[in-house]
């Protein structure tokens, strides 16, 4: 596992890191792994104040992690670390972006392509956040607050699930996810299209939310979903690009960010799709059932 996270952050000295980083990033990069580091006040507070942090959160111990790495009878672990985190506070707004990286998979190709694109995702968010600071005039307050991360949904012996979401707050709030799920055996990225035999599904699971949405409504006067038949704005049905995952139970989960499927107070909402109503356009049981 420390063999690993040195290949991890040898592979991460090589990306551009933002200018104003640098002098932070070698500062942390270069420090033996002792006491955390005591982050001065006056760089929290100054306009270009950020922490990088190349952490190894592993989801189990690192004393496990070592034992396991000693035995070559044990199987491969695959499993989510945190292996970047930007922190930046100026100007009355703040900004905290983990990035997750997939370790352990056979499958290299499949692994790097993922890790890329999650630290993509975080480089193009801190992108956005200093732009955003950038822009404002002397005196002025962002009012801004990014947090991005990452939340390990399902991992069992078949499936590995993980959720990477932005909660942004500027004037209101939004959550913007997205998911991945892989085959741990075959070591393949499923995609909602993989687990059915046509694209039957599509309209099996669009009548079927709307279903939800509306009994959901009735039993609850709070709920509201864009469903009605009259409302131009109304859920028309999920794409084959839907996001989804597969959760604990082997139960298929449609998932919709801020302001897809209602009215942004809703939030993020997710339907949890009876395997029943699946069942005759599934491929198999491996991963729905």
């Amino acid at each position: 596992m420390e063999k690993k996270l040195k290949d991890l952050r040898e592979e991460y000295l090589k990306i551009p890191i933002p200018k104003e980083l640098n002098d932070v990033v070698q500062a942390a990069l270069n420090e033996k792994p002792r006491k955390k580091p005591r982050v001065g006040r006056n760089i929290l507070v100054s306009a270009a104040a950020a922490l990088l942090i190349v952490t190894a959160s592993v989801n189990i111990s690192p004393a496990a992690a070592k034992a396991m790495s000693d035995i070559p009878i044990v199987e491969k672990v695959i499993k989510v670390i945190t292996f970047v985190e930007w922190k930046e506070e100026a100007n009355n707004s703040s900004a905290v972006i983990k990035t997750p990286a997939i370790s352990g998979l056979g499958n290299k190709q499949l692994e790097d392509s993922l890790n890329d694109k999650y630290l993509s995702e975080s480089k193009q968010l801190y992108k956005e956040f200093t732009d955003s600071m950038s822009k404002l005039k002397e005196g002025e307050k962002g009012n801004i607050s990014v947090e991005s991360g990452y939340v390990i949904l399902t991992d069992n012996e078949t499936i590995l699930s993980v959720q990477r979401y932005t909660d942004t707050i500027q004037a209101s709030s939004s959550t913007e996810s997205q998911f991945d799920t892989v085959d741990k055996k075959n070591e393949v990225l499923l995609t909602l299209n993989s687990l059915f035999k046509d694209d039957r599904y599509l309209q099996v699971i669009s009548e079927n939310i709307k279903e939800q949405m509306k009994r959901q409504m009735a039993e609850d006067p709070e709920k509201i979903y864009w469903v009605e038949d009259d409302d131009f704005t109304a859920f028309k049905g999920i794409d084959e690009n839907q996001n989804f995952y597969i959760n604990e139970d082997g139960k298929l989960v449609i998932a919709f960010n801020s302001y897809e499927a209602a009215p942004g107070y809703m939030g993020a909402v997710e339907f949890i799709i009876p395997t029943k109503v699946l069942s005759d356009l599934l491929v198999g049981d491996q991963y729905i059932h």
